[in-house]
Parts: C-alpha cells; sequence; structure tokens
C-alpha cells in the first residue's frame, strides 16, 4: 500500500517521466485546497512552497526570479485555474500540462480516460518508480481521499473516491441544521458521549475503518 499524506510532494515525483531531471524544473501541483511548487535539480527537490490559488501566480514570479535557470515545467491542476493564467504560464517557461494525452509508464484501463483526476494519474506514475512489478494500492488523503490500483503488470485498475476528513466536518456542518463545524481532533474511543465527541468519533474513525477496509 503506498500511502500519501496530505501535501506530500511524492506525487510529483513523475516529473522525470516527462522532464530531464538534470535540469532545473518547476513543478506546480494544483489542488482543490490549495497549490504546491516545487524545484527540481538533479532529482531533488531544492525548494518546495504551498500557498493558496490566489498567491500563486505571484509565488511562480518570485520562484522564476530566484532560480533563473528553470527553462522547464509541468503543471498538474485539479483546481481552478484559467486558460489566461496557462498561457500566461508558458510564454515564461518551457510547460507541460499533466492529462490523459501524455505517455505514462503504465497500462490505463480506466472506462473513462477523460474524466480521471490528474493528481490520481501523477500519483499512479510515481508508485511504478518507487514499487516497480508489485501490485500496488494508493492512498491519498486530501479534500477527497483517493484509492488507485495497479497491478505489478503495470495495468491500472482504477479505484475510488471518497469525501476526505476535512470534507466530512464541513459537510456535517453544511448539510444539518444544528452540528457545529469542528476541526479534526483524534478520537480513538469509538462511542461518544458528546455531540462533539459523537462527530470526532464518526469522522476520524470512519476514514480510519475505511482505509483499514
Amino acid at each position: 500500500i503506498f500511502i500519501i499524506p496530505k501535501g506530500k510532494f511524492i506525487k510529483n515525483r513523475f516529473v522525470n517521466l516527462s522532464l530531464r531531471l538534470y535540469d532545473m524544473n518547476l513543478i506546480i501541483d494544483i489542488g482543490n485546497t490549495s497549490a504546491k511548487l516545487a524545484v527540481f535539480g538533479k532529482d531533488k527537490i531544492i525548494y518546495k512552497k504551498r500557498t493558496s490559488q490566489n498567491e500563486l501566480l505571484d509565488c511562480i514570479e518570485n520562484i522564476l526570479i530566484k532560480y533563473k535557470s528553470i527553462d522547464k515545467g509541468i503543471i498538474s491542476s485539479v483546481g481552478k485555474l484559467t486558460i489566461n493564467n496557462i498561457e500566461n504560464l508558458k510564454s515564461k517557461i518551457n510547460l507541460i500540462e499533466l492529462n490523459h494525452k501524455l505517455k505514462f509508464p503504465f497500462n490505463n484501463l480506466y472506462k473513462t480516460p477523460k474524466t480521471l483526476g490528474v493528481d490520481r494519474l501523477a500519483l499512479v506514475s510515481a508508485s511504478i518508480r518507487d514499487f516497480s512489478n508489485r501490485n500496488v494500492l494508493i492512498i491519498d488523503a486530501g479534500t477527497c481521499i483517493t484509492y488507485d490500483f495497479i497491478t505489478h503488470e503495470n495495468n491500472y485498475l482504477g479505484g475510488a473516491i471518497s469525501p476526505g476528513l476535512f470534507t466530512r466536518y464541513k459537510s456535517l456542518n453544511n448539510l444539518t441544521a444544528n452540528l457545529p463545524l469542528l476541526k479534526p481532533k483524534s478520537f480513538k474511543n469509538i462511542i461518544g458521549n458528546s455531540t462533539n465527541q459523537s462527530i470526532h468519533s464518526g469522522v476520524v474513525n470512519g476514514v480510519l475503518f475505511e482505509i483499514d477496509g
């Protein structure tokens, strides 16, 4: 099982599939909640930053000023980024947009490849690099929790998508009249003896039991 905690840059290891890693490359990963940026040099992350989508373009400008040798980049986006924003970035560096049309080191057996999230494509690619010739279950916990399975023969079969930890807390507050919005908190007991404890038990233990199967 290949588990990706929220905010990690492991998924961006797919960069070596499309870019020469001995150059300095900019990696842009735009999620549903935030954006992550990394500068790769010789197969190593030499700089990384998490930012909001509103500050993304300014952060990229600052990175390009600081690391002047960057001339290539790749962008993975499941968030909102306008065509004008992308074209603006392409005018500054040789930018590759990660999508289902690119070549990947696995056989994609997903029935609707156009709808497959690019974040999931990146994760599967990274798993092949780190766990080649093995059956791998990839779990990525973010706004959504995604499960992806690839066989030892490099056949990607698909997986599952469920609400992430914060999404579950928010939905209980947004879709009910009286339940409060709580911040995630570890709760080991199954039985909560208050409304807050019951929410923590349902959300946190629900996620843990879901992953454990």
